[in-house]
């Protein structure tokens, strides 16, 4: 009896699992046209209403701007641009789409996507990439990056061959990107780039899921079986019924060139030798430097008797982020502090953080960090929580008072489940470790962040510090559980190693964490 009532749970949770995963979304398929039009879009628009009815989704149109509103976004899970040309935006639809990216949405951009919206720069680092020329159409062979395990291209092998007509770029495609697909430019005729040739990736964007194919052109295309697998799982994955999928065991995150990482540097001290317009005196206000502009050489590597290792000047603010996002992991690497310091902390203790759970955009916080949770990395407080903007969630602490009488929480395993994050109605957005476990600097330390679900431990050198339970993030607003996101490495104004950057996806804490946690 027990078998059976047991077996029919486990049939109950799978097939409520398989009923979430094809619950219906709502994808908008957007095809304006300001300049060239091409002839296979209303086949494409064809082929979306047939695809549609068998991926349960609920597909519609639109060519009108004004139809690119708050109100008709806020129920898309998917937005489409199919073919769009040139100048298909106005000041009031930008600020529409970078709201609904803002707040979760996918964006798909097929084929002449990267041939609109030249003058906003917002796009551009959004879809990855400018169009530029192209050769007559034809066949082409493309090489597959199957190191990213994304579900656009499983079903393809080694190389994808098909005609259509191949896009040229301005300059490279962003780095920021994650290349599923490459074209072997010897395998066609005609204009070529003559250097590195992604031609479909995928991203996480400021919050939303973007996924760009170059092929899309002709109308026999979308009768492609491979190609229509290709553009259906991207649209799914874009709407996150789907995920990029890890190989099990671990992973190493850390190469000499970081080409799993982006650079996104905050606001220069003016200290700071670089012409910028924009510096400040406390790091946090002015402009930042932005995406992947690291004048100083901020973040770099370094070998070390054959190993390599992460060197963080620390002279500007300064977020080192994955370009995957990640949920249900062991994460763990060891730092070690260095010498110098530098403005506005030359005076106070060396300073370094891992966010994670990180979400929306950069500079959310002080113009540089994601909204995140954070596991601290300072002199004396390694291990501590910090909430940063709207990412929090719930401690189990004691509350003490400090010698101001100003409360402060320190994690207790037994203590009261309490929300922490910095805002009104919060009575504060950090939790201290339990016990300091750091080494001395100039030694090797370990650290460690455990995700299972909404619940993530701190673990330091081996012991588990602090807890975060019920994982949260304020966004459109809406107040939405947070089980993923991508993994930040700061600089703080400390000079810092890193070494052994490594994760692996888990189902379940580890038995001696789990024990240490009282989990």
């Amino acid at each position: 009896m027990f078998k059976k009532s047991f077996l029919s749970i486990i049939i109950f949770v799978i097939s409520f699992s398989e009923l979430i995963a094809q619950e219906a979304i709502d994808v908008l398929v957007f095809s304006k046209t300001s300049g060239y039009r091409h002839k296979s879009i209303e086949t494409g628009q064809e082929a979306f209403k047939k695809w549609g009815e068998k991926e349960k989704w609920n597909v519609s149109f639109s060519e009108e701007t004004s139809y690119l509103n708050n109100s008709n976004l806020k129920n898309i899970e998917v937005l489409v641009f199919l073919n769009t040309t040139l100048e298909v935006l106005d000041t009031d639809s930008r600020i529409a789409l970078k709201k609904y990216i803002n707040n979760g949405g996918g964006f798909v951009g097929v084929h002449s996507a990267t041939d609109t919206e030249y003058n906003w720069p917002w796009y551009h680092q959004m879809v990855g990439a400018q169009f530029i020329s192209h050769p007559k159409t034809q066949v082409a062979t493309m090489d597959v990056n199957h190191t990213c395990n994304h579900p656009s291209i499983k079903h393809f092998e080694e190389t994808f061959t098909v005609k259509d007509e191949w896009y040229n770029f301005k300059d490279e495609v962003l780095p920021r990107v994650n290349v599923l697909l490459t074209l072997d430019e010897s395998t066609y005729e005609g204009k070529r780039m003559h250097k590195n040739h992604p031609i479909a990736w995928y991203q996480y964007y400021e919050g939303g899921r973007i996924f760009y194919t170059g092929m899309g052109h002709t109308k026999e295309i979308y009768f492609n079986p491979a190609y229509k697998k290709h553009l259906v799982e991207g649209i799914n994955w874009t709407a996150k019924r789907t995920n990029v999928e890890f190989e099990k065991g671990w992973s190493n995150l850390l190469d000499p060139e970081l080409s799993k990482w982006n650079k996104f540097m905050g606001v220069p001290h003016e200290t700071v030798d670089i012409k910028w317009e924009g510096k400040s005196t406390d790091g946090r206000t002015g402009k930042p430097l932005g995406l992947n502009n690291d004048p100083k050489n901020v973040f770099s590597t370094i070998q070390d008797n054959g190993e390599t290792l992460l060197y963080i000047t620390g002279e500007v603010y300064g977020g080192l982020t994955t370009k995957e996002e990640y949920s249900n992991y062991h994460f763990k690497a060891q730092f070690k502090w260095g010498e110098k310091k530098w403005e506005p902390r030359l005076n106070a203790k060396r300073d370094n953080g891992i966010l994670y759970h990180c979400n929306g955009p950069h500079g959310a916080f002080w113009n540089v960090w994601m909204s995140s949770l954070e596991c601290q990395i300072q002199e004396g407080d390694c291990g501590d929580f910090i909430a940063l903007n709207n990412v929090y969630g719930d401690v189990p602490v004691d509350k003490l008072i400090n010698k101001n009488g100003k409360p402060y929480f320190v994690y207790n395993p037994k203590g009261k489940l309490t929300p922490l994050k910095w805002g009104a109605g919060f009575e504060s957005g950090q939790a201290s470790k339990n016990k300091l476990y750091e080494k001395p600097n100039g030694e090797w330390n370990t650290i460690e962040v455990i995700c299972v679900g909404r619940t993530s431990l701190h673990v330091v050198n081996g012991h588990v510090v602090n807890v975060i339970k019920n994982a949260r993030y304020d966004v459109g607003g809406k107040t939405i559980p947070i089980e993923s996101g991508k993994i930040q490495i700061q600089s703080e104004a400390a000079e810092t190693y890193y070494k052994n950057i490594m994760i692996k996806p888990i189902s379940k804490f580890p038995k001696k964490y789990r024990k240490q946690a009282k989990l």
